[in-house]
């Protein structure tokens, strides 16, 4: 099964991320469902392992503490971000579930952590005029920030791929100590 652990976001912040959505000028829309903060991408996953990965991850304790969102930047080539800042706390997460995994066999990738949540899918390639209307809707989104969001758990999550985009169901939450 193809999982991931992630950072679920508030319905209330979710609204925004979706009007801002609805402002794009091209590209399709990463459904409200999907907006999350990418963990730790585990790609395929045996059912055993999972079990294992969701007993290793029930028993991790770490602080809860507060995300801001802001600043909309391209994720490879064809994705539109916005990027997270959650201080110490956020990257310590982030270090103790991959240690956590490591310690149990789990073989990850070496990417560097650039924690976001990715708004949109873009078009493998943009003409001249949609890299202007991109660049005019960055420049009147450069102040959009969500502060202060309030993060008091992590989820483990399943996703497949469909033709019309990822499904990802939650399998697991996991609490962070208040």
């Amino acid at each position: 099964m193809r999982c991931f652990i992630a950072l679920p976001l508030p319905d209330s912040d979710i609204a925004v991320l979706e009007a801002l959505q609805d402002r794009l000028p091209f590209g399709r829309a990463v459904p409200p469902e999907n907006l999350h903060l990418t963990l730790v991408f585990l790609d395929e996953q045996p059912l055993d392992t999972l079990e294992e990965i969701h007993e290793t991850l029930d028993s991790l304790r770490a602080p809860a503490f507060s995300l801001t969102l802001g600043g909309l930047d391209g994720y490879g080539s064809q994705a539109l971000a916005i990027n997270a800042e959650g201080g110490q706390a956020l990257v310590d997460l982030h270090k103790r579930i991959r240690s956590r995994l490591h310690g149990i066999g789990i073989q990850l990738d070496r990417r560097r952590f650039r924690p976001h949540v990715t708004l949109a899918r873009l078009p493998a390639q943009i003409r001249a005029d949609q890299q202007d209307r991109l660049a005019t809707f960055l420049l009147r989104e450069a102040t959009l920030k969500l502060p202060d969001i309030p993060v008091h758990s992590f989820a483990l999550y399943s996703s497949r791929l469909r033709a019309s985009g990822a499904e990802h169901e939650e399998l697991s939450r996991y609490p962070l100590i208040a």
